[in-house]
């Protein structure tokens, strides 16, 4: 009972951060939350149907699942390695700062952040470096979201993100100094096809840092538990498909890049990157996104949405991410997947 007053109360009361039941109400799906789950769960099931609808998929995923994310997780959607004495942000940051390093940025320099989210990463960079960072994203709700955290940390000189397809950017080619993606080109219809994309914006010389969602060496295709939490984390995650780590490499050679570094973020640190899912007990931090958490949360939406705080449907969304954070726990524990697959990629200076 008290966890379920925590969740309550966090939904609608917590100073400082997003009130999500209000969230809910101004996101675009939320005249017809229901609608759109049923037209994204079909798409999910089909992998033709995602490739060649992959914008809208995308889309539909975001307009759901946006504020649900914001509120557990923060302003970055990404996992993490971390160590014992790091708070979930403190590690999210960290990686972000990391990447800044392995392209060298500084002031001065023009950098696109491909998929940018509601902007997290991006405003990260940009304070840990100086650099000017644009983003891409084709979610106008997402955008909307990035516009007002930008203006409210004073970064709008740094930062901005405009609307676009990332497997066709209106920028000109050879137009940024630096790259990165995190957690984005997993979305793609074709990893070839958006690393070649970015290849093509880049000068020559010029670098790129992904952080892709792949599958292990230890994925084996034989086995049907390891394709039921594939097909599990594509559906629940808006993607097309999840890659192996070697299908990463090779489509970034295919793309005309130089892989110069890749590794396994996710077998540094001493806390697993899938520990805030699948965290036992209470605490304030890491409530929203655990177990327990998750079913208190499902249950207040409920209640919610009998008395008509939250859209109709927030529930039944909720428990889909439920559902998907639940392979990627699994997934996680059988080490056939990873969130934190990084390549740094060059593009040839001629």
């Amino acid at each position: 009972m008290v966890a379920f007053v925590a969740a309550a109360w966090g939904m609608l009361r917590v100073s400082g951060a997003p009130r999500l039941t209000g969230m809910l109400r101004e996101s675009p799906a939320s005249a017809g939350v229901e609608a759109v789950l049923s037209d994204y769960a079909c798409l999910a099931g089909d992998a033709a149907a995602k490739r060649a609808r992959y914008a809208v998929l995308v889309n539909e995923f975001y307009d759901l699942v946006t504020d649900f994310y914001e509120y557990g997780w923060g302003q970055s959607f990404n996992f993490a390695s971390r160590f014992r004495d790091e708070s979930l942000r403190e590690a999210i940051a960290r990686g972000e700062h990391a990447l800044a390093r392995h392209l060298e940025l500084r002031p001065g320099m023009r950098v696109l952040d491909v998929g940018c989210g509601i902007g997290g990463p991006m405003r990260s960079i940009a304070r840990f470096s100086g650099a000017e960072i644009v983003g891409i994203n084709n979610n106008d709700y997402q955008l909307r979201r990035a516009e007002t955290h930008t203006r409210a940390a004073g970064l709008e000189g740094l930062c901005s993100a405009q609307k676009g397809d990332f497997m066709a950017m209106p920028f000109a080619p050879d137009s940024f100094d630096a790259a990165y993606a995190i957690a984005a080109t997993c979305h793609a219809p074709s990893l070839q096809g958006v690393y070649a994309e970015v290849s093509r914006v880049l000068k020559p010389g010029g670098r790129f840092a992904c952080v892709e969602w792949c599958m292990t060496e230890r994925f084996d295709r034989a086995d049907p538990l390891h394709q039921q939490l594939r097909e599990g984390i594509a559906a629940g995650n808006g993607l097309v498909t999840v890659c192996t780590a070697d299908e990463a490499r090779a489509a970034a050679r295919q793309a005309g890049l130089i892989v110069t570094e890749a590794s396994d973020l996710a077998l540094t640190g001493d806390v697993p990157w899938y520990e805030p899912l699948a965290v036992r007990g209470f605490s304030l931090a890491s409530f929203p996104s655990s177990k327990p958490g998750r079913w208190c949360i499902n249950q207040a939406l409920g209640a919610f949405e009998r008395l008509r705080i939250a859209p109709r449907g927030s529930r039944a969304v909720h428990s889909f991410l439920c559902q998907a954070a639940d392979d990627l726990i699994a997934a996680g524990e059988a080490g056939i997947f990873t969130p934190l697959f990084l390549m740094i990629m060059q593009k040839p200076s001629s």
